[in-house]
């Protein structure tokens, strides 16, 4: 039954700092601008709003960087949005 529990348990405080301050280090290393990253975030939110109900409190937005087999450097904006309810059903 422990196993389950940990499924519902929401993040202790301690791995929303970490969480967070990894979000910061991508922010930093993908050279985009914290202001131009929420404003990505509070426009992906309200297109999706129209036609889905999210829990906004906890999306999570980021941007990845990474190097492929041939040096080249690669970013990807990877998004994490809770849905509660798909409208129109």
């Amino acid at each position: 039954m422990g196993f389950f529990k940990n499924l519902n348990s929401k993040p202790t405080p301690k791995q929303v700092a970490k969480d967070r301050l990894k979000l910061i280090l991508i922010h930093d290393r993908g050279e985009i601008a914290p202001q131009i990253i929420e404003k990505i975030r509070e426009e992906i939110l309200d297109v999706i709003s129209k036609y889905i109900d999210i829990q906004v409190d906890d999306v999570e937005i980021s941007v990845n960087r990474s190097d492929d087999d041939e040096g080249e450097n690669s970013s990807a904006l990877i998004a994490n949005i809770p849905i509660k309810n798909i409208r129109g059903r």
